[in-house]
């Protein structure tokens, strides 16, 4: 729920602890040859930066070898194509997101706490919601359906888990998650793709902190 900049090719956020990817210009698309080999992880995330900077078609083999400073070779030993490194990419993105967002709330035992810091985290987080993003716009390719459908899912069933928890019936749990959901996304569209104004910073956070009491249950 994090509040990105409208100027798509350099996301940023109101809160002013969050870093905003690379640009991606042309300073960076040519960086000087580099010394050993990269892994498939470092093209991974290469593509992921690319997608956050210029969408999902703009991932693209010749460009991914100029920003990493290296030869086509290096592409080919690791992947047979393209579209293997789309997959590895948006497989690197599900799992990441999985560890670093509910692997930080797994430890917190109350609920309502985990609600509270699941707001926080996601309200100062920037790049994997430009990611999002720019996958929802690229719903129609077979290799980001899946794995956006299983993200959505995986959150939705956290989000009602955890209002179950916090002590909703299972058909208000899923209705609250649902709407917190809907709210995310389109607070994305509105921000990512709508390029409405944005927040200033005391705005947002109060934005925030107004959700968190809407949606969260009280004890």
């Amino acid at each position: 729920m994090n509040q990105p900049a409208s100027n798509k090719p350099e996301p940023k956020l109101d809160a002013p602890s969050s870093a905003a990817p690379s640009t991606g210009d042309a300073k960076t698309d040519h960086k000087p040859e580099r010394s050993g080999r990269l892994s498939a992880d470092d093209w991974a995330q290469a593509a992921l930066d690319l997608i956050a900077e210029q969408g999902v078609a703009a991932v693209a083999v010749e460009p991914l070898a100029r920003r990493l400073g290296v030869t086509k070779g290096s592409f080919y030993w690791h992947f047979p194509s393209r579209d293997a490194l789309l997959v590895a990419a948006l497989e690197r993105w599900e799992k990441v997101e999985q560890e670093t967002v509910f692997g930080q709330l797994e430890p917190i035992p109350d609920p309502r706490q985990r609600l509270r810091s699941l707001f926080h985290l996601v309200a100062h987080e920037v790049k994997s919601h430009v990611i999002y993003s720019e996958l929802l716009k690229a719903l129609d390719h077979p290799a980001v359906q899946p794995v956006i459908g299983r993200v959505s899912e995986r959150r939705l069933d956290y989000l009602t888990a955890s209002f179950r928890q916090a002590g909703l019936s299972r058909t208000d749990a899923q209705h609250r998650a649902r709407l917190l959901y809907a709210a995310y996304v389109g607070f994305l569209q509105l921000n990512l793709q709508l390029h409405q104004t944005r927040m200033q910073h005391d705005e947002f956070e109060a934005y925030v902190e107004h959700m968190m009491a809407t949606l969260i249950p009280s004890s």
